[in-house]
């Protein structure tokens, strides 16, 4: 298995645990979905953390999620169905954690689609930080 050098911008197959689900008691989210890498760190252990933000055909009541233009998802591979990047919440993981999953059945050795425009990756980071500094950033630790 080659796993991907995690790196901002990088999109990830994911199980993606929703914060109102955490909230519910779950510890394991529902489906797989592409999810954006929106910053790696070390932690005190020399582990590499990583921050997630979700990406959803769902359209979001949230005017700050960031729309995937269709050229965009082609050039990944994804499917036509419009896209969105929630910047409201996060999970946060040791890298690669257990819920790291391949893009396709097809694929198992492949866990990523690629990467994010610049322009794109740091509109995603702007709103991200625009949620922190209002406080209403939430996030759930997936270790």
């Amino acid at each position: 298995m080659a796993l991907p050098t995690p790196a901002p911008g990088l999109v990830v197959s994911y199980a993606y645990l929703w914060k109102d689900q955490a909230s519910a008691g779950a510890d394991e989210g529902r489906k797989d979905r592409p999810c954006a890498i929106v910053l790696t760190a070390r932690d005190e252990d020399g582990d590499t953390v990583v921050y997630v933000a979700p990406i959803t055909h769902s359209a979001p009541r949230d005017p700050t999620a960031v729309q995937i233009p269709p050229a965009v998802k082609r050039r990944l591979g994804l499917d036509a169905g419009a896209s969105w990047i929630i910047t409201r919440e996060l999970n946060r993981f040791v890298w690669p954690g257990y819920d790291l999953r391949p893009v396709a059945r097809d694929r198992p050795d492949t866990f990523a689609w690629g990467f994010l425009p610049v322009e794109i990756l740091d509109a995603v980071k702007r709103q991200i930080v625009a949620h922190r500094r209002g406080r209403s950033l939430r996030s759930v630790d997936r270790d």
